[in-house]
């Protein structure tokens, strides 16, 4: 049996590639501020991503931040889905906006399009709207931009999973008034820590590359500003690790398909792909009949060394230190991230690997509980 595996292990670049990269930031003494490794990536990133305007920052969480201020919504009401990771929720609120949550798809676990237009003919106050590409997978664009469209909010994507992913033949980064992704260590391309953000227009892309450094040039003072800016090492190893993401996602999805015909039969929902979707492979989840045979699941599998994790629990709405009037009901997202658990999945997983955990997970869950 192998020993401690976890839900990811960081991708690595070429070691002699890097230090060169290293080695020629050190000789200029040019470690932030804008460098060319830093262009150098950006540029980099709107080829493979096929995107005009990018902006690289310090994380998806100051990205995220730097797009809702840009757009005006700082300290208004924001549509967001309740099933995703706290930063999402974590920026509105550094930003004094208020959350208003509209529950998920069943099927899909990404924000559900017609409650959100029931949600802003009851609220015509909400200024933005807020989904989450959950897993890699694409949220209905299409319903969201004409819905917004229709209301005359601002829909921002944070894709911060769905980087290689795409829809209709274009980066799934690509939809909405603004995207953002994140680069962090455990992501299918990461620069181990650090994001971006993605926007239409030459105008929303200079307000926020003046935001990402504080707001002034020189000693000319434009804007409210924020240091989000990436530095030249993190630029150097997102480089380094950009050719060989093709081939990152190739490897997951080798694995899922491993997963799938090992779960095959078994009785494990799993969220829907969209049609026209071409998918990173960013997560394996899994949904199972109810908590107890999660938790049963995640002991049993502990105690084997393999080390799940419940991506994404708790369901926002229900945190602790949300105001009483923010915390409405949203049974749908609340079942998933009671039922939700993660497989590994990295490009250097070996499938025997995958094979395994598989395996142990089908045994864990017929020990009884709700498959008694």
């Amino acid at each position: 049996m192998y020993k401690d595996i976890y839900i990811t292990r960081s991708r690595m670049p070429n070691s002699e590639y890097f230090s060169r990269l290293c080695n020629d930031i050190f000789e200029s003494s040019w470690i932030t501020n804008n460098g060319s490794y830093v262009q150098k990536l950006e540029n980099s990133l709107c080829t493979y991503l096929d995107v005009s305007h990018i902006i690289a920052c310090n994380n998806g969480t100051t990205a995220l931040m730097l797009a809702l201020q840009c757009a005006g919504l700082a300290g208004k009401k924001i549509a967001i889905t309740p099933y995703t990771y706290v930063a999402t929720l974590s920026a509105l609120l550094w930003l004094g906006c208020e959350p208003v949550f509209v529950d998920v798809e069943p099927d899909t676990l990404c924000l559900a399009p017609g409650l959100l237009r029931q949600r802003l003919y009851e609220e015509p106050d909400i200024a933005g709207v807020l989904p989450v590409h959950i897993y890699g997978l694409a949220c209905d664009v299409e319903s969201l931009e004409t819905i917004c469209r229709e209301h005359g909010t601002i829909l921002i994507y944070d894709g911060a999973q769905a980087f290689g992913s795409r829809y209709r033949g274009k980066s799934l980064l690509d939809y909405g008034d603004f995207s953002i992704c994140s680069f962090h260590a455990t992501k299918i391309f990461h620069t181990a820590e650090g994001g971006c953000v993605i926007s239409r227009n030459a105008d929303a892309h200079n307000a926020l590359t003046l935001a990402r450094a504080f707001g002034h040039i020189n000693d000319t003072h434009y804007s409210l500003g924020i240091n989000g800016k990436m530095s030249e090492l993190h630029a150097a190893l997102g480089l380094s690790l950009l050719p060989g993401t093709e081939e990152e996602i190739a490897r997951r999805r080798q694995l899922c398909a491993v997963y799938d015909a090992a779960l095959a039969g078994f009785d494990l929902a799993r969220p829907v792909r969209p049609e026209g979707l071409e998918h990173n492979h960013a997560y394996y989840p899994v949904l199972l009949p109810g908590e107890a045979t999660l938790l049963r699941v995640q002991r049993v599998l502990d105690e084997q060394g393999v080390h799940l994790r419940r991506y994404f629990y708790p369901a926002l709405n229900t945190l602790p230190y949300l105001k009483a009037e923010w915390r409405s009901s949203c049974p749908v997202a609340e079942d998933a991230a009671r039922r939700a658990l993660c497989l590994p999945l990295y490009g250097s997983f070996p499938p025997e690997a995958a094979a395994t955990v598989a395996a142990l997970l089908t045994q864990a869950c017929s020990g009884g509980g709700e498959y008694a």
